[in-house]
């Protein structure tokens, strides 16, 4: 009897020892997920380089300029060049009217150095890429204040924006910038419409000299163009510049909300 009481025990531990083999082999598959779900909970992570974000993640965050948010990161930005990007000083750029996308990408190029200016760069150095389109994105929103063109420059000016100079290989400014001047976002080509005469020639005197070793593919093509203007030729079409407006007032750019 006793023997029997032990084969009886013996054979329950092993039906019992069974059972719990048998419950415990699936539930290695329900374990085996545990890693993707840790992928999950971080969708920033980019699991071919663990701890970069990803290219999808980047992208999503940044949102479309908002000019309410840009007036109070370009407070700083009006000493210079006027709260409202109508600059009163030639030596600094008027911004009014011009399209977010390229002010976004030249302060960028500051903040890389990629474009050097010592004031400007200190004021990049702290801006994220969304508030460089914030800013961006209020000035483009402001009406660019008429210039004046001196009309003993007017002509030469004109031919030279409006036909450029085949014989000596100087393609129409308009050609990159529009007719009316208002420049090409898409393709961050700049509004030169009523900018300053003093400011165009300045730059335009800059790309003649040679440019800067870290000039950008498109500053490169203002380079090649401004070697082949003279002293005249730069003074004219930068006055011609400053004139360059339609009779109605610069249409102001919608607002981001």
């Amino acid at each position: 009897m006793k023997f029997r009481h032990a084969a009886a025990a013996i054979t329950a531990l092993l039906v019992m020892h069974a059972a719990a083999g048998q419950t415990a082999t699936p539930a290695k598959p329900a374990s085996a997920p545990a890693p993707a779900a840790t992928t999950a909970a971080n969708p920033a992570t980019d699991p071919a380089t663990p701890g970069m974000p990803t290219a999808e993640t980047s992208t999503a965050a940044l949102k479309p300029g908002d000019a309410t948010a840009g007036q109070g990161k370009a407070a700083a930005c009006g000493a210079c060049h006027g709260i409202d990007g109508n600059s009163t000083d030639p030596q600094y750029p008027r911004l009014a009217g011009q399209n977010e996308q390229y002010i976004a990408a030249q302060l960028a190029d500051f903040k890389s150095g990629k474009r050097m200016n010592p004031i400007m760069v200190g004021f990049a150095q702290p801006l994220s890429e969304q508030d460089m389109h914030d800013i961006g994105a209020y000035f483009a929103g402001k009406a660019s204040l008429p210039g004046v063109a001196d009309q003993a420059l007017v002509e030469q000016g004109q031919t030279l924006y409006r036909q450029g100079d085949v014989d000596r290989g100087i393609p129409a400014c308009m050609a990159c910038h529009g007719p009316d001047g208002r420049g090409n976002p898409g393709a961050h080509y700049p509004q030169l419409t009523s900018q300053h005469a003093k400011y165009v020639e300045a730059r335009l005197k800059g790309w003649h000299d040679g440019g800067t070793p870290n000039d950008g593919p498109r500053t490169k093509i203002m380079v090649s163009i401004a070697q082949k203007l003279g002293d005249k030729d730069i003074a004219a079409v930068a006055s011609y510049i400053e004139g360059l407006h339609t009779n109605e007032p610069t249409a102001a750019a919608p607002a981001t909300p």
